[in-house]
């Protein structure tokens, strides 16, 4: 309790010059001045009030702080918040004969340009950077430029990837440094060219770095007869995938979904669980599908989100797919087709895949896999019943590239359109993804049952392909 002070006495805080923190003390100064009469010692009462309770306050009330840097999941510690160049404006001039691209940067940056053709296409590889530019920027064209996108490749690398209206020549790429009031900016000068030009400019160097094989640690341990599981979340760094009308990234929400199940698969102790990716970085196609087969995966389940517009109906519910020479349905076929487009819209050079993943899309996989795909899926479909709204044809197939295992039973999973309000606000609920989650582990124990309750010697024979035993 603070006792009574006299009159004409204020109450204040003081700590001593450059010693450490303590409690603030209480301090007495005196007023010099004479009273003014009963109004003046009121205001004097008044303000005597204030300052002792706001001394009581500061003395109980919980500090007020500088922003802090956010803190590591489960630490103490703030995490480090990395200085990333920023990429504030970017800009076209020229024709259809010459055209300059500029992006203003907050700092110099190295980067790397190179051309890829069908379709034709600049990209530039750089360190990464924190895009922060004006909305629908790289949607206008202007001169040998149609459009161009950008956004993070995988973590410490980011990407712009513009498209052209035919065959151009990089002339010069590089970064001018902050001079005359004017920030940093990467300079990019485009010039037409015909195709035999193009192609041999193109021929010299540009493959792209296998990023995504840093993705996971190998899955496959010697002795451990537990089936292995391949959690695909789909798209991720610069593809973004489909977006709803309110600005929710299809990347984002199936890379959460994937987190869970990964989680609730591992909890069961049955499987051993790896993810193509597990933060947000691009994979290319046909690299999910060597990341499958090299762990000798038992199951792959891709998770991805679908899209509609207005004008084609109010669509909603999971629909399970598996790998088909012809779609089920003219929807299938629309999804196949823009899901096998990511990796042009990523920029990856299509020529450098291998043959025998063209000779997977051309003979499908095998006719044994493909049954227990589609086993698979109707099990699934069952499952998840109980726990998420299924689309009115919940079992569909089409041509989808990373579904083409030949050794690897396969299936992607739409959990919903992210264009139905419904299906978003299902879709980007803890509650919902533990109920869906839960319900495709289910899944996966019907699957695998009869494998995991055989003897080991005869487990491969009771699984099929693809056991990883």
């Amino acid at each position: 309790m603070i006792s009574q002070l006299p009159r004409g006495q204020a109450v204040g805080c003081r700590t001593r010059a450059g010693a450490a923190p303590r409690k603030p003390t209480l301090t007495v100064r005196h007023y010099s001045g004479s009273s003014t009469g009963r109004h003046a010692a009121v205001g004097r009462g008044l303000a005597l009030a204030l300052a002792i309770a706001v001394v009581v306050g500061a003395l109980h009330a919980p500090v007020a702080r500088a922003a802090e840097p956010p803190r590591a999941p489960g630490s103490a510690i703030p995490a480090t918040v990395p200085d990333f160049p920023v990429a504030t404006d970017a800009r076209l001039a020229g024709d259809a004969g010459q055209t300059r691209f500029v992006v203003d940067l907050s700092k110099t940056i190295e980067v790397r340009a190179f051309t890829l053709a069908d379709p034709y296409r600049v990209i530039v590889d750089m360190p990464q950077v924190t895009f922060q530019l004006p909305a629908k920027t790289g949607e206008r064209a202007r001169g040998l430029v149609k459009a161009f996108r950008y956004g993070l490749v995988m973590p410490g690398g980011s990407r712009i990837v513009i498209d052209t209206t035919g065959p151009v020549r990089v002339e010069r790429a590089f970064v001018l440094e902050p001079a005359d009031g004017l920030p940093a900016r990467l300079v990019l000068d485009l010039a037409a060219v015909d195709r035999a030009t193009f192609l041999r400019a193109a021929a010299i160097d540009n493959r792209l770095p296998r990023e995504s094989r840093r993705s996971e640690p190998d899955a496959k341990q010697n002795g451990d007869p537990r089936p292995i599981v391949v959690v695909d979340p789909g798209h991720g760094g610069i593809d973004n995938g489909t977006r709803a009308p309110s600005g929710e990234e299809e990347k984002t929400i199936v890379l959460a979904f994937g987190l869970m199940l990964r989680d609730k698969l591992e909890q069961t102790g049955k499987y051993r669980v790896v993810m193509t990716r597990s933060d947000d970085r691009f994979i290319p196609l046909g690299e999910r599908v060597r990341f499958a087969r090299s762990r000798e995966a038992a199951l792959f389940i891709s998770i991805h989100c679908d899209a509609l517009a207005r004008r084609d109906g109010g669509a909603e519910g999971a629909t399970i797919y598996t790998l088909s020479e012809h779609a089920s349905d003219a929807e299938a076929g629309r999804l196949a087709e823009a899901e096998n487009k990511a990796d042009v819209i990523a920029g990856v050079d299509l020529s450098a895949e291998p043959d025998d993943i063209a000779d997977i899309l051309i003979d499908l996989a095998q006719r044994e896999t493909k049954n227990y795909s589609n086993q698979f899926a109707r099990t699934l479909v069952g499952e998840l019943k109980s726990a998420a709204k299924l689309h009115k044809h919940p079992l569909k197939s089409a041509g989808f590239r990373v579904l083409t295992a030949p050794d690897v039973p396969s299936v992607l999973v739409e959990l919903g359109y992210v264009s139905n309000k419904t299906d978003l606000k299902l879709m980007t609920s803890d509650a919902w993804r533990a109920k869906a989650t839960e319900s495709i582990v289910r899944a996966v124990d019907a699957f695998f049952q009869p494998r995991l309750a055989t003897p080991a010697g005869e487990a491969k024979a009771a699984g099929g392909v693809g056991s990883g035993n």
